[in-house]
Parts: C-alpha cells; sequence; structure tokens
C-alpha cells in the first residue's frame, strides 16, 4: 500500500461548499486519513442538511455503511436507501455485474428531499450513474450529495454539498473506504 502526504483534520477551515480545506496528498510522506474522525465529521454535516422528511441514501458500498451507520446515530426514523451505479456506468462494457449492489429505496422518490452518501467522490462518474439510477424511479424535488472525501480530479461538473475531508491523490493511486467487523470505518490507498 502506497500512501502520500495529510488530509485536514475534521473542523479545519472551510472549502467553497462545505468541510475540510483542499491539502495536497502528492508529497513525501503518509497519507493519514483517521476515517472515523471524518465520519464523525459527516454526522456533524449530514445533520445541518437534514430536515424532518429528508431520506438518506448510500451508493453501494461504502455509501451505503454510512447511510445505516448514520441512520443509528441521528436516530433517524426513516429506514435508508441503497443504489448502485452499475446499470448506468459508462464503463459498463468493461466491468459489468462485478461492480456489485442492488438499488433499494423503500421510499417514494417523488418529491422526496434526498441526499445521496458516498465515501470518495473522484471523477463524478459513479455519482452521474447513480443519478441516472435514481430518476429511473422518480422525481425527486432536490438531491444532495454527501461524502467522506473529495479527492479532486473531476471530470464531470458534479460537486460535494458537504465533504469532510478534500485531499488530492495522485491518478494512479485508488482511495476505498474499509469497515470492521464492529462497524469502524477505515481508508485504504493503493497503487493502480
Amino acid at each position: 500500500m502506497n500512501t502520500s502526504s495529510g488530509a485536514e483534520p475534521p473542523g479545519g477551515a472551510p472549502a467553497p461548499s462545505q468541510g475540510g480545506a483542499m491539502r495536497s496528498a502528492t508529497g513525501a510522506g503518509a497519507l493519514l486519513l483517521d476515517a472515523e474522525a471524518l465520519y464523525r465529521e459527516l454526522v456533524r454535516g449530514v445533520g445541518s442538511l437534514c430536515g424532518p422528511q429528508t431520506r438518506l441514501v448510500g451508493v453501494t458500498s461504502g455509501g451505503a455503511w454510512l447511510a445505516q451507520r448514520l441512520r443509528n446515530e441521528l436516530d433517524w426514523l426513516h429506514e435508508p436507501g441503497v443504489i448502485s451505479s452499475t446499470m448506468h456506468r459508462d464503463d459498463f462494457a468493461q466491468r459489468g455485474l462485478s461492480s456489485g449492489g442492488q438499488t433499494v429505496l423503500p421510499f417514494d422518490v417523488n418529491s422526496a428531499d434526498i441526499i445521496v452518501l458516498d465515501d470518495v467522490l473522484y471523477t463524478g462518474r459513479t455519482i452521474r450513474a447513480v443519478l441516472n439510477e435514481l430518476f429511473d424511479y422518480g422525481r425527486p424535488a432536490r438531491v444532495r450529495l454527501a461524502v467522506l472525501v473529495d479527492r479532486g480530479g473531476r471530470e464531470l461538473p458534479i460537486h460535494a454539498d458537504f465533504a469532510a475531508a478534500r485531499v488530492i491523490l495522485p491518478a494512479a493511486q485508488s482511495l476505498s473506504l474499509a469497515r470492521d467487523d464492529a462497524g469502524a470505518f477505515s481508508f485504504h490507498v493503493e497503487d493502480h
């Protein structure tokens, strides 16, 4: 596992949308992202975005983990949804159904106020596919995006309404969320 240098700690200077400031993770040293600390920041950020009729939808799989844990910690009455980007991906021919997950939305999407949760926002292509999937189920009143980490590198005009941290990683590295048996989160940085 190859790692690079630092991310803004939770509660750092706000970036243009919300959350931590952008830091380069391409210098010497190790990228130290405390996923549990970022999750606590996400709880604060999502809590401020939510109203009584807001519905949480997690992107398979990291976002779904976040949505379920947020529901429990925010004592949310509504069951969160799970959404898959599989059927609308622009690389479906290469990846097929292996990218996993099935969409389950236990509420009426029409006129809903929805917060989509994901672990890492990168090019924006997964979120574009998720939005297409979501609109297959109806027409929400509003859709917002909250992520643990925005790593830059956008290829589409998509942004997070809340990001707990912003880092820059080389394109040759991937960042993914992991969850242990007790439900604790951690990040893995790997070279392609």
